[in-house]
């Protein structure tokens, strides 16, 4: 009997459909792509309206030949890609090489892959959507011109192996303005003055100093808080006011792509790549003990909140049965989406609420688990009911006319956080339950103690794989699908690197960024690839003809590219020249930097091939034997500081050792980082407690 074909994208999702669909279907997986443009040449006809050339994908033959032969023999053939322009032109490309009228009701999609929704999708096929298709192609076809023709000029002008992109080359210039704010930034002075006073019952608290009723006072040097703090230190204090509230903290919204990005970045330290790969496998199916392969996840590639409404019913029934109705909204949390967004898709969610972590966990990877917990951890919280605060704020005034202020708060009702708390990436955000003493207007106050601290304002932090994703979609540039393969591209092509969790330019990022914006600044102009983006949702909407686009684009592009070669000079870019010796030929070897990361190199290549690996040694000295202190990695690539004499000398240490002893006791002192990237130097021994920032010293 002729069995319906079924094709999907790979192995995994084929494995878990077919289970749903049983024997009157054959599942099988194209791998992904099964035609693209051809990578050894510009594969766009620019004489010919821009039509693209495409080509069967390298290796895909035999996939090819056995998808045409399963779709001969089937009644029918359904297409069943990812429900998004790449997985839509996927299909049409599928439809292409086997033969299939694109009219023809050959299309099923689905959001998650569940019995329910898979079956669901077989009853109602489609025609496929030729403006997904269209804008795919767009995209494809601007970012061939754009990497194309202008990756060979780099290649001449700098050097070889360098690539341009729409919204790589924006990001890569994002990072690297914020570093250049970093390096001009010039900190500024301030202090802070904290008095420590107990109220007539005895009780304890502290307060900041404010300033007057009139005016907040900043002191900005050494001199101004001495002369205040011996006005402050001699006055009486009374109550001067309280105000008592409640503070409603809403549940955050159900992940979308970026979101879940940011979240795992924060809480589980995945890379964005990372995330995007174990997603896919929580998506495309998971073999469960006593139920098989299972979609764990809705479709992953998203910038939509929206929930469907009966996986909300389901998430507040499971609420009311396992937490108690008081923990339901008043009414079920709807969230505003963003201005701008696609929406094609619900936000990113458990397929069944009723799939607790902790029952699966036995089934999954390390990996996955952490994942799917964050993600179903997420979509609980956000339909549960806020969080509440009893908030409290004391005004303590002097007989001088100085006012110190405290703000308290306590938490009357759980809500969401009973099971979630948000990261942040900020490590001073607001700090919870801090309980002030019960005290009333009138109230006399004892000063204790006066406890001034130097600051120096911080320059804004480097972006992280997390800020950067913020950013960028704060700013409209790339979808959901573009932000990982985005960041990884530009560190493969060493316009960026990692430092502990930060991103940090490199040189050649700052002169490939430069040269982008003197010769092609709309390319790295952040609203014109904004705006470009909404032309291609314009065209997905089927509002704009594709080739439109392009050709707009197109002519002054071609004017700039020939300007720009006219105009550069051949730009050298100098290795560091390091102080080993090339045992081979006597020289200095130079830094390189390789896929793997630095290494050494013999100048004289190629007539020499000597290679080293690159040791990094830092300023501080080894504590057990005063050698050096060399960088090392662990096998999954951590940062780690050691002793070079290892195995001879044991010392280790996951933060980096300071150049410098403890002023106060004399002890070692390590370079440490905040959330939010910010640097400071403090003291090992506990009982010291001593630190400073990066500029400035204060003291624990």
């Amino acid at each position: 009997m002729a069995q319906d074909l079924v094709i999907v994208e790979s192995p995994a999702k084929a494995r878990t459909i077919k289970k749903f669909l049983g024997s009157k279907y054959k599942v099988e997986a194209s791998m992904g792509h099964v035609r693209d443009l051809p990578k050894s040449q510009l594969g766009v006809d620019i004489e010919n309206d821009f039509e693209p050339r495409y080509i069967t994908i390298r290796g895909k033959g035999e996939i090819i030949n056995k998808l045409k032969k399963e779709a001969q023999n089937a009644d029918k053939v359904y297409l069943a890609t990812d429900p998004d322009r790449e997985g839509e032109a996927i299909s049409w490309h599928l439809a292409y090489l086997l033969g299939i009228d694109p009219n023809s009701t050959c299309r099923i999609e689905f959001h998650e892959i569940t019995q329910q929704a898979v079956k669901n999708a077989i009853k109602h096929p489609r025609t496929i959507n030729m403006s997904l298709v269209y804008a795919q192609q767009a995209r494809r076809v601007l970012d061939r011109v754009v990497g194309y023709m202008i990756s060979p000029l780099l290649w001449r002008k700098i050097k070889g192996g360098l690539s341009a992109g729409r919204v790589q080359s924006v990001a890569t210039r994002m990072v690297c303005e914020r570093e250049r704010e970093i390096q001009e930034f010039v900190p500024e002075e301030y202090w802070t003055i904290t008095g420590k006073f107990v109220t007539e019952a005895g009780k304890a608290f502290e307060a900041a100093f404010y300033g007057t009723a009139d005016n907040k006072i900043v002191p900005k040097n050494e001199q101004e808080v001495k002369s205040l703090v011996e006005k402050l230190e001699t006055a009486q204090y009374t109550i001067r006011g309280v105000k008592k509230g409640i503070k409603k903290r809403s549940a955050p919204p159900p992940f979308t792509t970026s979101t879940l990005q940011q979240e795992a970045y924060r809480k589980l330290g995945f890379t964005t790549q990372k995330t995007m790969l174990i997603a896919q496998q929580l998506y495309e199916g998971v073999e469960i003990k006593g139920e098989g392969a299972v979609g764990l996840v809705t479709y992953i590639r998203t910038d939509s909140t929206r929930v469907a409404e009966q996986a909300q019913k389901e998430a507040l029934d499971y609420i009311r049965e396992k937490y108690g109705k008081q923990y339901l909204p008043d009414k079920p949390n709807q969230y505003k989406s963003k201005k701008g967004i696609q929406d094609a898709h619900e936000a990113i969610r458990p397929t069944s609420i009723l799939r607790e972590p902790e029952s699966i966990k036995d089934s999954l990877t390390s990996d996955q688990y952490k994942l799917y917990r964050l993600i179903y951890d997420r979509f609980l919280a956000s339909q549960m009911a806020p969080a509440l605060y009893e908030t409290m704020t004391v005004d303590i005034a002097g007989d001088n006319g100085y006012i110190f202020r405290a703000a308290g708060s306590r938490k009357t009702f759980a809500g969401y956080t009973i099971i979630y708390m948000e990261g942040s990436d900020n490590e001073s955000s607001e700090k919870e339950d801090v309980e002030l003493p019960e005290v009333i207007e009138g109230e006399s106050l004892k000063l204790k103690k006066m406890v001034p601290e130097q600051h120096f304002t911080q320059p804004p932090p480097r972006y992280t794989e997390a800020s950067l994703v913020r950013a960028l979609e704060e700013m409209g540039i790339g979808r959901p699908s573009t932000y990982a393969p985005t960041i990884s591209t530009i560190i493969a092509r060493g316009y960026v690197v990692r430092e502990k969790k930060s991103l940090v330019p490199t040189e050649l990022g700052f002169i490939v960024t430069d040269l982008m914006m003197e010769y092609f600044p709309d390319i790295v102009d952040y609203k014109f690839t904004a705006e470009m983006e909404k032309q291609l949702d314009e065209v997905e909407e089927g509002k704009k003809d594709w080739r439109e686009i392009v050709r707009e684009f197109y002519i002054p592009f071609q004017e700039l590219l020939k300007k720009a070669d006219e105009a550069i000079s051949k730009i050298e870019i100098k290795d560091e020249v390091s102080d080993v010796i090339c045992d081979k030929c006597g020289v200095n070897m130079v830094i390189k930097r390789g896929r793997y990361g630095k290494f050494l190199a013999c100048p004289n290549f190629p007539d020499c091939r000597n290679t080293k690996p690159y040791v990094e040694v830092i300023s501080a000295r080894c504590p057990k034997c005063n050698s050096a202190i060399v960088v090392k990695h662990t096998k999954k690539g951590k940062k780690f500081y050691g002793c070079e004499n290892y195995p001879e000398c044991d010392f280790i240490s996951w933060d980096m050792p300071a150049d410098e002893k403890c002023p106060q006791c004399g002890a070692l002192m390590m370079v440490k980082q905040k959330k939010n990237g910010e640097e400071y130097v403090a003291c090992t021994n506990k009982e010291c407690g001593y630190r400073h920032e990066r500029s400035g010293v204060s003291h624990g």
